[in-house]
């Protein structure tokens, strides 16, 4: 599903127009961006919690070449799934 998919069931569902329903997810993603600059762990009941986490630095190799690099330390966005989606997939 990419995002005008889910825009579209996201104002099927009643109280929201695609144009609404547009707006809400873009409000969404730059909210969540916002707070996990400033926070480690967000967490939305129903949907999931993101977390920020500190990835290592470590040696890796080129694939083109074989050629070892140091692949610097870096922050990364985690996402655990609510139990209540991971169940309706499962």
């Amino acid at each position: 599903m990419n995002k005008g998919e889910f825009v579209t069931a996201m104002s099927a569902h009643g109280a929201l127009t695609n144009k609404d329903a547009e707006h809400f997810l873009t409000i969404f993603a730059d909210t969540l961006r916002d707070g996990l600059q400033r926070e480690a762990r967000i967490a939305l009941p129903g949907i999931g919690v993101f977390t920020v986490q500190e990835r290592a630095a470590r040696m890796g190799r080129n694939p083109a070449n074989g050629q070892e690099i140091q692949i610097p330390a870096k922050k990364a966005v985690k996402f655990k799934t609510a139990k209540e989606i991971a169940d309706a997939v499962a």
